[in-house]
């Protein structure tokens, strides 16, 4: 991808950022009882929102330059984005969110699989949500489990775009994310910043791994 395409997109990415505050600010409640949070004073500073932004689509630009599909890996990093400022706010993954990327996820990667005549593709990222989906309803079932069905249903529209970048991507995707979870919570438990019943959204955690996954496989 040249130099230009990739300011572009680094512009489209920043301008993303700065509607994600207002849109989660939609989405985020007060009414969460004993799981209300706040959220962190970081992720309060106006210019993070842009900056992160920018970094998630110049990311999926440089790992997906040439795939039919990059314009819906982006689509849906740009409502992830919205979902991981909600859920870190008041450990929400609303539906109507979830739903909305799923639909981008699926329809543009059907739209993407016609347009470039590999239907195994789609295959692959329905069979890719199936899988992730499952394996994280078997985890939500687990005893003592805190992954909530919202999670679930993140993690199988997340399965979407990773199975059709394949096995590698897929396996990494669902990995990924409770490796960086895991450590997450061992650092804020060694600092004493959290006990070990304090709940923590794990949406941000699940989106990270899928960008990781797409740029690393």
């Amino acid at each position: 991808m040249s130099a230009v395409a990739l300011v572009s997109i680094a512009l489209l990415g920043t301008l993303v950022g700065l509607v994600v505050p207002l849109m989660s600010r939609r989405f985020a409640t007060t009414d969460a009882g004993s799981w209300a949070v706040t959220l962190p004073q970081p992720f309060r500073r106006p210019w993070v929102a842009p900056m992160v932004a920018a970094s998630v689509f110049v990311g999926l630009a440089g790992a997906a330059a040439d795939d039919p599909a990059l314009p819906v890996f982006l689509a849906v990093g740009a409502v992830g984005l919205v979902l991981a400022r909600v859920d870190l706010a008041c450990l929400r993954l609303p539906d109507p969110l979830v739903l909305v990327a799923g639909l981008l996820a699926l329809g543009g990667l059907t739209v993407a699989a016609v347009l470039s005549g590999a239907p195994g593709r789609l295959l692959g990222a329905l069979g890719g949500a199936a899988v992730v989906g499952a394996a994280h309803v078997l985890l939500a079932l687990l005893p003592r489990s805190r992954l909530g069905f919202g999670d679930v249903k993140l993690a199988a529209v997340l399965g979407l775009p990773l199975g059709w970048l394949g096995r590698d991507a897929l396996l990494a995707g669902l990995l990924l994310p409770h490796v960086l979870h895991g450590v997450l919570v061992l650092g804020l438990l060694a600092a004493r910043r959290v006990h070990r019943d304090t709940p923590l959204p794990l949406g941000p955690a699940l989106l990270t791994g899928a960008w990781l996954a797409a740029l690393l496989t």
